[in-house]
C-alpha cells in the first residue's frame, strides 16, 4: 500500500518559471519553494498546454490537451462530460475540494439537458471542475455586477472593509493622498500598497482558508487544490511586499530590436496590443516588476506557515505536494505584456514535487520533459488509483519522482485559441482560423500558425528566442519534421474515452474467435 494517502497541488496564477531563487533568479528569494524543491524534484522544463489561464487550468484538472477537451480559451465552457480530477479520486474516498481559483466556466446548457442544478450536488461538482468549493476565489472585475457576494468579499467586510466591492476597492487599490482611491488595474499605482491589511490580503486568506480545510480532515484522506490569484495583475501588494523589491532588482528584459523591425504577423498584432505597448517601456516594467516580486515573496512566505504546520500535524509523512503555475509573464520580454505566446517566458513554468514516500530522491533537478497534462495521472499513480489510458493524455512523473527514472518524452505540446483577442481582428481572420500549436524538441521549437509561415526557433544557437527562422530556406527541412510531428500528435488525442482499452481488446479478441457477431462464416 503506497504511504501517500492526500494530495496538496499548490498552483500560482501567472507566476514565470525563473521568478524563483531556486531556479536562478539573481534577486528574487523564495526560501520555502527553494526548501521544497530541496525535498523533492524540480523539473526545469515544464510546459502548460495553453499559456492562458482558462484552458491551461482544464487541461491541468483533465490531464488532456485543449485539442481535446475543448474548452480553448477563458470563458468557454469544458463540456459536461469531460472528467476532472475530482471525478478520479471521490470515488476512491478521498475528499477533493478548492481554495481559490479554478477560471472554470461551466457548461450550462449541457447541464440543464441532462437536469443538473449548479447549486446541489452533481450538478455544483460539474459546475466547479469537479472540485468541492471550499472557499473559490476567481477575483471579481471592478465593473462586475451580480457576483460581489463570494467568500472573500464578505470576509472583506466582516473586518471593517465596506464596499460594494472591498476585492477591488481594497484589497486590489491604494488610497491617494486625498483619500482617492487608485485602482490596482492601472499600472501606474503599482508601487503603492494595497489598502488591505497584509493579513487580510488574499494571498493570507487563501492560505488560512487552506489550514482550515486540512485540520477538519483528521485521518480521512483529502486531496485540496490551492489556487493562489497572485501573482497575477492587478499588480498590488500589500505592505510591507510593494516595497520589498526595487528597480535595481529587476533583470534585463529578453528582447532586441531585430524582433520589432520585422514580426512574424501574428506575433507583431500581439505587441500592438495595449500590453505590449506599455510593457515596451522600461519605466513600466521598473513600477511594475518590483511589486510582481513582492507579490510572489508573500506567496512564500505564507507557503512557509503552510509547511510548517503540515510537518508539526504529521502531514508531510503522507502527502504528495505539487507546487506550480497556470503559465506565465512575458513582463516586457519580446516586448510583450501578459502571455498568450509560446516563448518561454510563458509557456515554461515552476513545478517542483515532493514525494513522502521513502527512497524518493531529494533535492533532484530534472530537465525531462513535462507537461501540465501529467498532473492527474501523477496523483493518481501516488494514490495507487489505476490510471485511466484511455482518457489521460498525460503520464505519471512519479518513475521521475519516486525512482529518478528518465521519462524519456522527445516533445512537448501547446496550442493557443486566439479568436477573442484584439490580434485576429487586426490580422482579419475568422474566429476558427485564429489557431495555433507549438512543438517543442530539444532542440527545435516551432509554432503553427493557420494561414501564415510558422515561427522556428533553433534552441541551440539562439536559447532566447530572438531569430525567427521561419522562413529560412535552410530551414525547411526541420520546419517539415516539425510539422510532421504536430500530424502525428493531433491523430493521436485520445477521443475513445467512454470504452475503456481493455474493453475494446476484449471486443476484438470475441470477434475473431467467433463471438456474438458473427461475420465471414462459411459453412
Amino acid at each position: 500500500m503506497p504511504k501517500t494517502r492526500n494530495i496538496l497541488f499548490i498552483m500560482c496564477d501567472q507566476l514565470r518559471a525563473d521568478y524563483l531563487s531556486c531556479a536562478g533568479h539573481p534577486s528574487m528569494e523564495t526560501p520555502n519553494i527553494d526548501a521544497l524543491a530541496a525535498r523533492g524534484t524540480r523539473f526545469t522544463r515544464a510546459y502548460v498546454q495553453a499559456p492562458v489561464c482558462g484552458p491551461s487550468r482544464m487541461s491541468a484538472y483533465t490531464g488532456r490537451y485543449s485539442f481535446s477537451h475543448g474548452a480553448t480559451w477563458n470563458f468557454f465552457p469544458l463540456p459536461v462530460g469531460e472528467r476532472t480530477l475530482g471525478d478520479y479520486l471521490r470515488p476512491h474516498g478521498v475528499r477533493t475540494a478548492l481554495v481559490g481559483k479554478t477560471h472554470m466556466e461551466p457548461d450550462e446548457e449541457g447541464m440543464k439537458r441532462f437536469g443538473l442544478a449548479p447549486e446541489r450536488g452533481d450538478g455544483l461538482l460539474v459546475s466547479e471542475c469537479g472540485f468541492e468549493p471550499y472557499d473559490r476565489d476567481d477575483g471579481v472585475h471592478p465593473d462586475k455586477r451580480g457576483a460581489l457576494d463570494f467568500a472573500y468579499n464578505d470576509y472583506l467586510r466582516a473586518h471593517g472593509y465596506r464596499d460594494a466591492n472591498p476585492w477591488h476597492s481594497f484589497a486590489n487599490s491604494a488610497a491617494g493622498p486625498d483619500g482617492k482611491t487608485l485602482s490596482g488595474w492601472n499600472m501606474r499605482n503599482a508601487r503603492l500598497p494595497a489598502r488591505v491589511k497584509e493579513e487580510h490580503s488574499e494571498t493570507a486568506y487563501c492560505t488560512e482558508r487552506a489550514l482550515a480545510f486540512i485540520r477538519e480532515q483528521g485521518e480521512a484522506p483529502w486531496c485540496l487544490h490551492l489556487s493562489y490569484i497572485k501573482p497575477h495583475w492587478p499588480y498590488m501588494a500589500p505592505a510591507p511586499y510593494h516595497a520589498m523589491y526595487a528597480g535595481k532588482d529587476v533583470i534585463p528584459a529578453v528582447r532586441s530590436e531585430a524582433e520589432r523591425r520585422d514580426p512574424h504577423p501574428v506575433f507583431g498584432a500581439f505587441m500592438r496590443h495595449r500590453e505590449g505597448l506599455v510593457f515596451a517601456r522600461e519605466e513600466v516594467r521598473a513600477a511594475v516588476i518590483p511589486t510582481y516580486m513582492g507579490l510572489t515573496r508573500q506567496i512564500d512566505d505564507h507557503l512557509g506557515r503552510l509547511f510548517r504546520f503540515l510537518e508539526d500535524s504529521g502531514r508531510m509523512k503522507d502527502t504528495l505536494i505539487v507546487f506550480t503555475s497556470d503559465h506565465g509573464d512575458f513582463l516586457g520580454d519580446h516586448w510583450l505584456g501578459e502571455k498568450e505566446l509560446f516563448y518561454e517566458q510563458a509557456a515554461r513554468v515552476p513545478l517542483i514535487v515532493y514525494d513522502p514516500e521513502d527512497g524518493a530522491p531529494r533535492g533532484a533537478v530534472s530537465d525531462d520533459f513535462a507537461e501540465s497534462i501529467d498532473l492527474v495521472p501523477t496523483f493518481l499513480d501516488a494514490l495507487g488509483i489505476p490510471i485511466p489510458t484511455h482518457v489521460l493524455e498525460g503520464r505519471s512523473l512519479l518513475p521521475r519522482v519516486r525512482r529518478g527514472e528518465p521519462l524519456a518524452r522527445e516533445a512537448v505540446f501547446s496550442e493557443l485559441d486566439y479568436g477573442a483577442y484584439p490580434a485576429r481582428q487586426a490580422l482579419g481572420l475568422s474566429v476558427n482560423q485564429a489557431r495555433a500549436v507549438m512543438v517543442l524538441t530539444r532542440g527545435w521549437k516551432m509554432v503553427h500558425y493557420d494561414g501564415f509561415a510558422p515561427q522556428l526557433f533553433d534552441l541551440e544557437t539562439d536559447p532566447r528566442e530572438l531569430r525567427d527562422l521561419g522562413c529560412d530556406p535552410g530551414c525547411a527541412a526541420v520546419r517539415a519534421q516539425m510539422k510532421d510531428r504536430i500530424f502525428d500528435w493531433m491523430r493521436s488525442r485520445k477521443n475513445r474515452i467512454a470504452t475503456t482499452d481493455a474493453f475494446a481488446e476484449m471486443q476484438g479478441t470475441r470477434k475473431n474467435a467467433g463471438g456474438d457477431v458473427l461475420i465471414g462464416r462459411w459453412e
